[in-house]
């Protein structure tokens, strides 16, 4: 079995408090006897193009960021999905990074599938896609949109033995009232169950607590049936166990890209 956390947090107005956030929600992960907790998209520093006012990139603030990151998953022994930005000679990425419970960077997921508008002016993809390893469980994490829109960033990791993929999101705002919808209603939610059972995969989705939120933070088991979710606006840490061997990656093995027709 693996325990695994889904945080759904409120954004914090600075980088330090951000931090001592993540910082809290590890010390709760080790109570719980957590394997790997996911963190909500571009948590540090937050995304840009929505509606939340940030200071211009400062990259040896994150890094420094990451540092401390570090510090705190080897201290509470979990692994964490960190959704970050890092800036590159390509420009500015909206990543998450994967640190692991003794503290070490195992390597980080940029999102390439960028949504035209707010964050189209501010993000560019870098191009590649990574599998990860927790706890001898192979997973992969495709960061929003990506798994709203375009599936095939899901089947890459199914199909390369992910048995699951968590999806760091930001989906709503903060500004305004949402109509609450009952869980299953919204497009979102629609698509984590087409994730999950259309690569017989646990999918784990994770958005920010906000009070406009239209998407929950929600696992779905590999037949494509919710495990649990947090409701609309809460701050919550969900943790759940999964059975990975249930995770056969049945019809995402079985596809057969032969039988596409030629262009």
């Amino acid at each position: 079995m693996l325990k695994i956390g889904l945080a759904s947090l409120r954004h914090q107005p600075t980088l330090d408090q951000g931090l001592a956030k993540i910082g809290e929600t590890l010390r709760q992960c080790r109570e719980y006897g957590v394997d790997i907790v996911c963190f909500p998209e571009a948590y540090l520093p937050g995304l840009r193009g929505t509606d939340v006012a940030l200071p211009p990139p400062d990259q040896p603030a994150m890094e420094r960021a990451l540092e401390t990151l570090r510090h705190m998953c080897g201290q509470h022994k979990t692994s964490a999905i960190v959704g970050m930005e890092w800036t590159s000679p390509l420009g500015l990425h909206n990543r998450a990074y994967v640190v692991s419970d003794e503290g070490d960077v195992l390597g980080f997921q940029t999102k390439n599938q960028i949504p035209p508008g707010g964050e189209s002016e501010h993000y560019v993809p870098d191009g590649t896609r990574t599998m990860f390893r927790i706890k001898g469980v192979p997973f992969g994490i495709a960061i929003c949109h990506e798994a709203w829109r375009y599936p095939e960033t899901v089947r890459w990791a199914a199909v390369r033995g992910a048995q699951i993929v968590f999806q760091p999101q930001w989906t709503g705002r903060h500004s305004g009232q949402t109509k609450r919808m009952q869980w299953g209603e919204s497009f979102f939610e629609k698509a984590m169950v087409c994730r999950a059972g259309e690569n017989t995969i646990y999918f784990a989705s994770v958005n920010l607590a906000m009070d406009g939120q239209t998407s929950a933070t929600s696992l779905i088991d590999p037949h494509g049936r919710l495990i649990d979710h947090v409701p609309y606006g809460a701050e919550q840490l969900l943790v759940c166990d999964i059975d990975p061997d249930k995770a056969t990656r049945l019809f995402a093995s079985r596809f057969d890209p032969s039988l596409l027709p030629d262009e």
